[in-house]
């Protein structure tokens, strides 16, 4: 359904706007009314920015907006329309379809026509439309008939038609950070638009409140004002208040100090110790706590092949499309693909034979265990290089049976030391028994010396 800008003619008068006010939400009531008031989106709103120098000029726009939701997709799209004076028209993607579409293009086109005012045509959840739907608003965009200004959560490369992309300024919103966030509290506080100063909030119900929102602001607003509810003029939101409002425990948790470390710490040793149980007790808490779901997706990385390595090499790739998932995905539904990672990690054998192994070869470097590359090993490519004797006496291994040929490959310093040493753990097991037949051919152990012959010599 499209709804028309508030701001234009109003059937009201002053008493009846006033009361009108008085039930929007607290979300609504703090909408910024200019660009330097909106928060969390300086590479968007700033000087110079391809937005402000539009907004400046008062020029017609089309404009694609991407954003996690909160960001203040909607917002920028109703401050456009402020600021630059022009109807704000809204049509949301779920419920509108071909023919509502059209109606508000051509009511938009009426208007210009008759008036000369221009028309903001703003479609929420634009990646809702199917393609037929999108080819619609084409001829608006093309012959300027609305500025047009679409919100998407999901990326618009793949979910909005090549037409209207092209035509399109794509501008990134981010999810709001820590600072921002306490920002927008403390205005939603003070603000006569807001809650003017008849309560206040404690800090650590501040802390509990950022975590709850996720850098989401309208989440942050409408639990704060949950939580105003029913408190007395001058009453304090404390950490309990919030809690009873949105029936959410506060998870105490510091991300700057102790238990950042030790949470984290119990986590990876739970999945070492293939407790899976305790290690997704442990990342539901830092997930429930607003720790850095990135944080927690590198140290599965680096578990996986820390402690888990080749006993089941497929932690990794399990492990690093975690990681990925949540560059993609985001939270929260990300925390789903950080627990199947967790899962996969916990009841896998385990084996740390890649790091010891790694650590080994490491510590003989740094003692001077090293020396220089053996000349047959040597790059023989370049002109002059057989002059000197690189690459004379090399061995290819797919001239010989299993690809395997006794010569030397380690530095001579470095000759018949074993850095790594596998367990019998899970699939690891295979890689230490052809380990030793590898090791046996290359030291000369195996009868007939695992095919040191050409075949056919």
């Amino acid at each position: 359904m499209a709804r028309n800008d508030p701001g234009g003619p109003s059937l009201f008068d002053a008493a009846g706007e006033e009361a009108a006010r008085a039930v929007e939400p607290l979300a609504v009531r703090m909408r910024p009314r200019t660009l330097d008031e909106v928060l969390g989106q300086p590479h968007l709103t700033g000087p110079g920015s391809p937005l402000r120098i539009a907004v400046d000029r008062a020029a017609p726009m089309s404009v694609l907006l991407w954003g996690p939701p909160g960001t203040g997709k909607t917002t920028l799209a109703y401050v456009l329309s402020r600021v630059t004076g022009r109807r704000f028209v809204e049509i949301s993607a779920v419920s509108a379809g071909v023919a509502q579409v059209r109606a508000a293009i051509e009511a938009a086109r009426g208007e210009l026509g008759r008036t000369g005012a221009q028309t903001l045509l703003f479609v929420d959840e634009v990646h809702r439309f199917n393609k037929a739907q999108q080819d619609a608003l084409l001829p608006a965009v093309e012959n300027r008939w609305v500025s047009f200004v679409g919100a998407t959560t999901e990326n618009p490369s793949f979910s909005v038609v090549a037409p209207l992309l092209s035509r399109s300024l794509l501008l990134t919103l981010r999810s709001l950070d820590e600072a921002q966030m306490r920002a927008l509290i403390e205005r939603a506080i003070t603000d006569e638009r807001g809650l003017n100063g008849a309560v206040t909030i404690a800090d650590e119900a501040v802390v509990h409140l950022v975590r709850l929102a996720g850098g989401d602001a309208r989440r942050a607003l409408t639990y704060l004002e949950a939580a105003a509810l029913g408190l007395p003029s001058g009453g304090v939101i404390d950490a309990a208040v919030l809690e009873r409002a949105v029936d959410r425990a506060a998870v105490r948790y510091d991300r700057a100090g102790d238990q950042h470390y030790d949470v984290i710490s119990a986590f990876i040793k739970s999945i070492r110790g293939s407790d899976v149980d305790a290690a997704l007790h442990y990342l539901a808490l830092m997930i429930e706590a607003g720790e850095d779901p990135r944080f927690i997706a590198r140290r599965i990385v680096v578990h996986a092949s820390e402690d888990v390595g080749m006993a089941d090499p497929s932690a990794l790739p399990v492990a690093v499309a975690a990681a990925q998932a949540v560059e993609f995905v985001g939270l929260p539904e990300a925390r789903i693909n950080l627990a199947q990672a967790v899962i996969h990690l916990a009841l896998a054998p385990k084996s740390n034979s890649v790091i010891a192994a790694i650590g080994a070869a490491a510590d003989d470097v740094r003692s001077g265990r090293t020396g220089p590359v053996p000349a047959h090993l040597r790059d023989a490519s370049y002109p002059g290089a057989q002059r000197l004797g690189h690459g004379k006496g090399y061995l290819y291994p797919h001239d010989y049976p299993e690809g395997i040929v006794r010569q030397a490959y380690a530095p001579e310093a470095a000759a018949g030391r074993r850095y790594y040493q596998p367990s019998r753990h899970g699939a690891e097991a295979r890689y230490a028994d052809r380990a030793e037949r590898i090791r046996a051919v290359l030291d000369g152990d195996t009868a007939g010396d695992g095919g040191s012959s050409p075949p056919g010599s």
